[in-house]
C-alpha cells in the first residue's frame, strides 16, 4: 500500500512536468521546483515501504517483488515526465542525459536483481535508488527556489566567447547529467562485481564437485543397473552384510535410509512437517545425513551437489495423501508415499508388482578406480505390510556376472 502511494505521487510528478511543458513558457521553472518537492515526498514512501511491512508483520516474498515492480514503474514514470518537460522546452541535450540516466537507473536495479537470482550479492555503487531520488528532488527544488529569486535569464558564458556554460535550469540538468554518468558507471561496476563473484562461485562449485565426485559417480552408475528377476527377493538372513552397519535412531518421521560400503555415514529420508506438525504437501520428504564418522554423530543437511545429483529425491503429488517418489540418481525404482493400514504415512517400494514397506537401501562398492568404481549390486530391504516378512531385493549390475 505504501509503495502504491509512492507510485501515485510519481504519477503526479509526471503530470506536473507535462502540464508545465504544455502550458508554461521556457523561462518558467516553477513547475520544476514543485515537481522536486513532490518527488522528495514520494521518495519518503518508497523508502518506508519495507520497514512498514516488517513492523506490521505483512512482509512476504511476493510483497518484496510487488514493491520492486512498482519502484521500477515509479522511476520510469518520473523520468518520462522529466524527458517530456525538457523536450517540450527544447533542452535537447539535457533530455538525452535524462534518457541516459533512465537507462542507467534501470540497469543498476536489473543487474542487482539478476545477480541475486544467480545466487550472488551485488549491492555496490554510487547511484542506488535512494541516492537517485535525493539528487533529483534536491536539484529540482533548488532550481525552483533559485528561479524564484533570480529568474531564468541568469546565464554564465565561457570567458571571451558566446558559449553558454550555465543558466538557472542547469541547477536541475547538471545533476541529471552527473546521474547519467554515475548510474551507468555503477551498472558496469556491478556487472564486474557479479562476474568476479560468479567466477569464484563456479570455482568453489567445481572444487565441491570434485570433493563429492567419489560419491556422485557410484550413484550415477546406479542408473546402469537393472532389476533382477523375482528369484533375487530373498529373506534377510541370506544377505546380512549391511546389518553390520549402525541402525539410525527410529522415530515417527523416518521413512527409510541409505547406506554404502565406503563408510558408515547414513542418508535418512524422513517426513517433512511444518511448524504445526502438518505434512508439507509440496515437499513431503526431507533428506539429511547422520555422520557416524564424525565426533558426536551430528546430523547435517545435504549440500547442493548431493541434493541435485546424488541423494536428493523428487516428489510428485498424484492424489489425496499420495505421492510418487524418485531418487535423483536412480529414477527406475518405483516408490510411493501414502498412508499404510495403520493410518501413518509410509514409503512403499514396488517389487515384482507388489508393494512392500521400504526400509533401507544398501549400495555395495567393490574395488574399481576413483573414476570407475565397481558396483556389483544394490540391496533393497523391505517388508510385507501384512505378514511383516522381510525381504531383500537385489538390483544387480549385469556387468558383474558373479553376483546373483
Amino acid at each position: 500500500m505504501v509503495t502504491f502511494i509512492g507510485l501515485v505521487f510519481n504519477m503526479a510528478v509526471a503530470g506536473i512536468l507535462i502540464f508545465g511543458a504544455e502550458k508554461s513558457n521556457r523561462g518558467d521553472l516553477s513547475y520544476i521546483g514543485w515537481a522536486g518537492a513532490v518527488i522528495l515526498f514520494a521518495g519518503i514512501f518508497d523508502m518506508l515501504d519495507g520497514q512498514v511491512a516488517r513492523l506490521s508483520n505483512k512482509s512476504s516474498k511476493f510483497g518484496a517483488l510487488f514493491d520492486s515492480v512498482l519502484d521500477r514503474y515509479s522511476e520510469m514514470i518520473l523520468f518520462f515526465g522529466i524527458c517530456y518537460y525538457l523536450v517540450g522546452h527544447h533542452y535537447f541535450l539535457s533530455s538525452v542525459f535524462a534518457f541516459m540516466a533512465l537507462i542507467g537507473s534501470m540497469m543498476v536495479s536489473y543487474i542487482r536483481s539478476r545477480a541475486e537470482g544467480l545466487g550472488v550479492s551485488c549491492k555496490g555503487g554510487l547511484m542506488q535508488r535512494p541516492e537517485r531520488i535525493v539528487l533529483i528532488s534536491i536539484s529540482a527544488i533548488a532550481c525552483g527556489i533559485t528561479y524564484y529569486f533570480i529568474g531564468s535569464d541568469f546565464k554564465i558564458y565561457f570567458p571571451g566567447t558566446k558559449i553558454q556554460i550555465f543558466e538557472t535550469i542547469s541547477i536541475f540538468t547538471f545533476p541529471i547529467a552527473l546521474m547519467a554518468v554515475l548510474t551507468n558507471w555503477t551498472a558496469i561496476g556491478r556487472l564486474k562485481e557479479a562476474k568476479i563473484a560468479l567466477e569464484e562461485d563456479e570455482k568453489l562449485s567445481s572444487n565441491t564437485k570434485e570433493k563429492f565426485l567419489g560419491v556422485l559417480i557410484p550413484l550415477m552408475m546406479i542408473s546402469g543397473l537393472v532389476f533382477s528377476n523375482g528369484a533375487n527377493a530373498q529373506t534377510s538372513k541370506q544377505l546380512n552384510e549391511a546389518e553390520q552397519f549402525p541402525l539410525p535412531p527410529v522415530n515417527k518421521s523416518m521413512l527409510f535410509y541409505l547406506q554404502r560400503t565406503p563408510n558408515t555415514n547414513t542418508i535418512v529420508y524422513a517426513l517433512n512437517y511444518d511448524n504445526k506438525n502438518i505434512l508439507k504437501e509440496s515437499d513431503p520428504v526431507k533428506v539429511y545425513w547422520i555422520r557416524y564418522t564424525e565426533e558426536g554423530t551430528p546430523t547435517k543437511s545435504l549440500n547442493f551437489i548431493e541434493k541435485k545429483f546424488a541423494y536428493g529425491i523428487k516428489t510428485q503429488k498424484s492424489g489425496k495423501d499420495l505421492w510418487n517418489l524418485k531418487m535423483v540418481a536412480y529414477d527406475k525404482l518405483p516408490i510411493t508415499l501414502r498412508k499404510g493400514k495403520h493410518g501413518s504415512y509410509t514409503a512403499f517400494v514396488k517389487i515384482n508388482n507388489k508393494d512392500y514397506v521400504f526400509q533401507k537401501a544398501y549400495i555395495k562398492i567393490e574395488g574399481g578406480s576413483f573414476w570407475s568404481p565397481n558396483i556389483p549390486y544394490i540391496d533393497i530391504y523391505a517388508k510385507d505390510e501384512n505378514t511383516k516378512k522381510e525381504i531383500i531385493h537385489r538390483i544387480s549390475n549385469p556387468k558383474n556376472k558373479n553376483n546373483g
